[in-house]
C-alpha cells in the first residue's frame, strides 16, 4: 500500500490521466488517453512539477500501478492467444537476448567499463529494465555508482526506443500489429515503456507487445544465475569464494505469476464479458495514471548530463538491438 507522502504524487498522476482522458475525447481524437498522459507528463513534469515531494508518489504510481495493469491484462486473454506467438516467438526472444548480452559485455569492455557496469547494462537492456539490474546487482557485487550508472542509462535509452519504435515499426512492417509488438515487446527495456510505446500504435499492438515482453522477464532467473556464476568463478580465480544470492522476485514478479493465474482461469472457463471488460477497464486506467507518473519522472536534463562514452554505449546498444531484431522478426516471424 502507499504511504502518507505518496498522496501528493498519485494524486497528480491521476489529475493528468483524467484530463489526458477528456482530451483524447475532445480534441485530440484518436490520439489515445495513455499517448496523450505520458506526453502530458513529459511536458509538466520538465517545466513545472519537479519538486521532491512528489518522487516517492509517482513512482508508487510508475510500478505499482503498472503491475496491477500488467497482471489484469491476463483476464482479458487466453492461452491460445499467447500460442500466437509460436515457438518461432520463443526463438525470436532467446536470441534477442542471449546475443543483446553478447554485445553489450563486449561492446562495453572496448569502451573501458568495468565488468559489473557491463553486467548491468547487459541485463538492463536485454530483459527489463530497472528490475533486471536490481536483480543482477546482488550477485556481481556492483557499487553503488555502478548501479547508478546503469540504472540511469538503461532508463534514458529505453525512454529513446519507447518514443521512436512506433514509427519504426510501422515504417518497417507497416499495419501489422503482431509485428510491431514482437519489435517493442522484443527490445524495449522497462514494462512500462513498453506498455506506453505499445500505446503509441493502438491496443493490439500493446497485447502482443506486452506478451513479449512477459516472455523476457520470465527468463530474468537465466540472467542472473549466468551472471552469478560467471562473478563466483572470478572470485575463485582470486582466491575469494561468496554465495550467489537470487532475490525471491528474480524467479517470477508476483504480477507475472497474476497473469499467468488469470490467463489460465479465463482459457479454462471462460470468463463472462462483464468480468473482462471489468479488467479491461481497470487495467486502461492504471495504465494511463501510471503513465501520466512516467512522464513526469522523465528527466530530460539526464540526457544532456550523460558523459560522451556513456552516451556512445547506449547508442550503441539499442542501435544493435533495433538492428537485431529487426533482422530477426524478418527471419523467424514474418
Amino acid at each position: 500500500m502507499f504511504k502518507k507522502k505518496d498522496v501528493i504524487g498519485i494524486t497528480l498522476s491521476v489529475l493528468i490521466a483524467i484530463i489526458a482522458y477528456f482530451l483524447n475525447l475532445s480534441v485530440l481524437t484518436g490520439l489515445g488517453a495513455p499517448t496523450i498522459s505520458i506526453l502530458l507528463g513529459i511536458i509538466l513534469g520538465n517545466l513545472y512539477f519537479h519538486q521532491p515531494q512528489l518522487e516517492s508518489g509517482t513512482a508508487w504510481s510508475e510500478k505499482k500501478l503498472l503491475e496491477y495493469s500488467v497482471m489484469l491484462l491476463g483476464a482479458t486473454v487466453t492461452f491460445q492467444t499467447i500460442q500466437k506467438l509460436g515457438w518461432s516467438g520463443v526463438a525470436f526472444i532467446v536470441l534477442q537476448m542471449v546475443l543483446t548480452i553478447a554485445f553489450v559485455l563486449f561492446i562495453g569492455g572496448k569502451l573501458g567499463f568495468s565488468k559489473n557496469d557491463a553486467r548491468l547494462m547487459a541485463a538492463g537492456n536485454a530483459v527489463c529494465g530497472s528490475s533486471a539490474i536490481a536483480a543482477v546487482d546482488p550477485v556481481v557485487g556492483a557499487t553503488i555508482k555502478e548501479r547508478r550508472t546503469s540504472i540511469t542509462m538503461v532508463n534514458l535509452m529505453g525512454t529513446v526506443l519507447m518514443l521512436t519504435l512506433p514509427a519504426i515499426g510501422t515504417w518497417v512492417f507497416g499495419s501489422s500489429n503482431f509485428l510491431r509488438g514482437a519489435l517493442i515487446g522484443g527490445t524495449v527495456q522497462s514494462v512500462g515503456q513498453v506498455v506506453a510505446s505499445g500505446t503509441m500504435v493502438n491496443p493490439a499492438t500493446t497485447t502482443t507487445a506486452t506478451l513479449f515482453k512477459i516472455m523476457r522477464i520470465m527468463l530474468l532467473v537465466f540472467v542472473v544465475l549466468f551472471f552469478g556464476m560467471q562473478h563466483r568463478r572470478e572470485q575463485g580465480q582470486a582466491g575469494k569464494s561468496k554465495q550467489i544470492t537470487v532475490k525471491r522476485n528474480s524467479f517470477l514478479p508476483w504480477y507475472v505469476l497474476g497473469f499467468l493465474i488469470l490467463c489460465v482461469l479465463n482459457t479454462g472457463i471462460h470468463f463472462p464479458p462483464f468480468v473482462s471488460d471489468a479488467a479491461h477497464f481497470l487495467s486502461s486506467w492504471c495504465e494511463t495514471i501510471a503513465l501520466a507518473a512516467i512522464g513526469l519522472r522523465l528527466n530530460i536534463i539526464e540526457f544532456i548530463k550523460a558523459g560522451k562514452k556513456l552516451m556512445i554505449y547506449g547508442f550503441a546498444t539499442i542501435a544493435f538491438q533495433v538492428l537485431l531484431a529487426l533482422l530477426l522478426i524478418s527471419l523467424l516471424l514474418k
